[in-house]
Order: C-alpha cells, then sequence, then structure tokens
C-alpha cells in the first residue's frame, strides 16, 4: 500500500518506567484482598517514586528516544503528549509543561486526554494535523500514565493494576517503517461515567470528611450498579465488548484496504485476560501478543499500546512487514485500533 502525503513511521522509541514492585509482595498494602488481585495474572507494575511527576517521566521517555535515534529537541516540529491520568494541575496544559522540560521555544505542543485512548488514537491525530500543515515532518509523540494515589487506588480502578511509565515515539512524515495506516474509533457515551474519579474536579473539588482512595469504593461497583448486578447482562456487556473491539479492528483495516487476516499482531491495553479474549476469535496465539509484557508493566494507561510495540520490535516478534493492531477500551466508553505496518 502506497504512503499517503500525510503518512509517517515510527523511527525510534524511548521508556521510561517507575520503580519496579512485586505485585505479590505489595498488593496487601493496597486492598484487604490481594489473592484477588494476583489472579489477574500481573507479577509486576512500576510505582513512580513520589518526587517524580507525570511532566518527569514524559521528559525522561522523550530524551531517551531522541537520543536513539541520534536527534534534537530542535529537529522537533510538533509535540505531542497524551495523558491517561489526573493531570499535576487544573487550568494547566502538560504539552507545555513538557516542552518547557525539554526546552523547546516557540514549537507547536498538542495535549491529549481520552484516557488509556489517546496513546493509540492520538496516531491518527497527528495524521491529520500532517494533512493540513505540509511543513510539519517529525513529530515526537509522548504516551504517559502517572498515578495520583490520592485520588485513585491503583488496584481498584478496575480489574488492572495501574502502573506508572511513559513512552516516546519519534515519527517522521514519509518514513516506510513502523508505518501508520489507519485509525478507527467510536464511543458508546451512555457509559461515561464508568471508571471516573468523583472528587478532585469542578462538581466536587473536595472529597467529604475521611474520604481515602485506599477504601473508597472499586470502579467494579459503579459497573454492577448500572447492571443492578444482574450476572446475565454482565456477561452479555462482557461478549458485546469482545465483539466491539473486533468491530473497531475491522473498521481500521477497511480504511487501510486490508482483511482482518492479515493482521499478524494485536496489541491490546496491558490486561492479560483482556489480551486472551482478543486473540482468540482473531485466530493469533499468545506469542503474537502483548500477554507477556503487559504482566511484566502492569496497566500504563496510554503508554501500553506504544511501549509494547516497541519492545516487541526490538525482541523481533515483531519483524518487518507485519501488519499490528494497536487496539483497546477506554474511559468514554470508547473503542479504538490504529493499524502499523513494521
Amino acid at each position: 500500500m502506497a504512503q499517503l502525503p500525510h503518512g509517517f513511521g515510527i523511527t525510534g522509541f524511548g521508556y521510561s518506567f517507575g520503580a519496579d514492585q512485586n505485585v505479590e509482595e505489595v498488593a496487601g498494602t493496597y486492598v484487604p484482598d490481594p489473592e484477588r488481585i494476583v489472579r489477574w495474572g500481573y507479577h509486576t507494575f512500576h510505582r513512580a517514586p513520589d518526587d517524580i511527576t507525570t511532566t518527569d517521566l514524559a521528559a525522561q521517555a522523550a530524551r531517551d528516544a531522541l537520543s536513539r535515534t541520534s536527534m534534537t529537541v530542535d529537529d522537533v516540529d510538533l509535540l505531542v503528549l497524551a495523558t491517561s491520568e489526573h493531570p499535576e494541575y487544573p487550568h494547566w496544559d502538560g504539552s507545555a509543561a513538557l516542552g518547557r522540560a525539554l526546552k523547546m521555544e516557540s514549537r507547536q505542543t498538542l495535549l491529549l486526554n481520552e484516557g488509556c485512548a489517546s496513546g493509540v488514537t492520538g496516531l491518527g491525530i497527528v495524521a491529520g494535523v500532517l494533512a493540513v500543515q505540509p511543513e510539519i515532518n517529525t513529530v515526537l509523540f509522548v504516551a504517559v500514565n502517572r498515578v495520583s494515589e490520592f485520588h485513585r487506588n491503583r488496584m481498584t480502578v478496575n480489574n488492572a493494576v495501574h502502573s506508572d511509565g511513559a513512552v516516546a515515539a519519534v515519527l517522521r512524515r514519509g518514513h516506510e517503517r513502523n508505518a501508520w495506516l489507519a485509525t478507527e474509533q467510536f464511543t458508546i457515551p451512555d457509559l461515561c461515567d464508568w471508571f471516573r474519579t468523583d472528587y478532585g474536579g469542578a462538581v466536587a473539588p473536595l472529597p467529604p470528611e475521611g474520604w481515602s482512595s485506599r477504601t473508597a469504593p472499586a470502579g467494579h461497583v459503579r459497573v454492577q450498579e448500572h447492571f443492578r448486578k444482574d450476572p446475565a447482562r454482565l456477561r452479555e456487556f462482557g461478549q458485546a465488548a469482545i465483539t466491539r473491539t473486533l468491530d473497531v479492528i475491522d473498521g481500521a483495516c477497511k480504511r487501510a484496504g486490508v482483511g482482518r487476516d492479515e493482521v499478524r499482531h494485536v496489541i491490546y491495553i496491558n490486561d492479560p485476560d483482556g489480551i486472551a479474549d482478543i486473540a482468540e476469535p482473531l485466530g493469533l496465539p499468545l506469542e503474537r501478543t502483548n500477554t507477556e509484557i503487559a504482566k511484566a508493566h502492569g496497566h500504563m494507561g496510554s503508554a501500553d499500546q506504544l511501549t509494547s510495540l516497541g519492545e516487541l520490535i526490538e525482541q523481533g516478534v515483531v519483524a518487518p512487514g507485519d501488519l499490528v493492531a494497536l487496539t483497546g477500551i477506554s474511559i468514554g466508553m470508547r473503542w479504538y485500533c490504529s493499524l502499523v505496518r513494521a
């Protein structure tokens, strides 16, 4: 397939992670039933030191990517920051703060915050920017997740261990390797309140006295209440979630002019059980997924898929020419997929 004028490829990756934490050893400090967390399949997650901010993690990954590709910030035409956690400050642009940390001057920046989706759907947004701004050739794309433990318990948001990490990718217009082909997404807006953080926004700036994220109701409680704790309705939704993921992959394939059977690897959010649920109907063995990477990193929000793609390319698991589907479910609830040809 010919590269589109606004198409681009990834020339290199960079990473930054919090300190490794053993799930089995520390789960009991987050929840009263650590065995339930261990059954999810994670063995490690990353927790950043208290004095390391979202911007710090993002900047470290960005510098690593620039170093690996022998570039400097002066070579960057557009800086994109995709985030999936509580911002450091309200009324504040994290992409500008990242530009300051990198010592950029008078450059265009873009902030994306559609939860876990933004590190994947953002690739399609970059393609749109390239289509209307021919002067942009090099994009530094950074996806970061840094849990605010005041606002959220990293082990009760959903059925995932939330983790602190960042990935940066250098995108070049017309680069033929690791080329973006298409992005597809859709939202089921009736479910937009799932997994929200209740306190810290304009509606409820402060939590009630005695509230703590460590003891607040888990995210799955809101899901169960939505379905009135009906097991049949919960199972029906679980199957619908899988079907919608396949639908969004099909939509991306249609946009790219390829068939679903051409997809050689699927990279889902870092959820071991969810990865298996998607790989099976695609006819892909777990060796062509990010299962092991997910177990080793935990759920890093918007940084999951690009981290996995970079590591699988570096391991030689994803070979030149392989078609890779980056997909998942995010707040909204949003289903999304971007296709990359390695």
